[in-house]
């Protein structure tokens, strides 16, 4: 049993010590916005914050995360009102949407450390999070839209 904070919530998971963090996120406690994606750490659509820092899911152990505070893109606001949620809307980032949650999570992060990034800094910090369908130009306007807005 893994005991952590998730999305302000306490929870328990009943899982092995060696579980990724990404199956007691969809499986055990059924929070699905965090998306399984190649399993290797490497596309970023798994992306939550473990101790508000962006980390590939996929790739923490459930042991990893006792006694800390996991936010998944359910918790970075209850009603889809976080500025890059609306931003993401007004620049039409989505296309099949399978990597948006990872990426808005990432680009959260950023947020939280540096209010106002410059396009070099976004280019930067997104670098990793991939989006098969290339929206990328979009992704970089939602973030620096969501900056002004904040």
């Amino acid at each position: 049993m893994v005991a952590f904070t998730i999305n302000g919530k306490r929870a328990n998971a009943e899982a092995a010590p060696d579980t990724p963090l990404l199956w007691v996120i969809r499986e055990h406690l059924k929070l699905t916005g965090t998306k399984f994606g190649c399993g290797a750490g490497l596309c970023g659509a798994c992306t939550v914050h473990v101790d508000g820092v962006a980390v590939r899911s996929c790739q923490v152990m459930a042991s990893d995360v006792a006694g800390k505070s996991v936010r998944t893109i359910e918790g970075l606001s209850p009603d889809s009102s976080h500025p890059l949620q609306k931003a993401w809307i007004a620049e039409q980032v989505p296309q099949c949407g399978y990597c948006q949650s990872g990426q808005i999570m990432k680009a959260a992060e950023l947020l939280a450390n540096n209010p106002k990034p410059s396009r070099s800094d976004i280019v930067a910090h997104m670098d990793g999070n991939i989006c098969r369908c290339g929206t990328y130009n979009r992704i970089i306007a939602a973030v620096q839209r969501a900056s002004q807005e904040a």
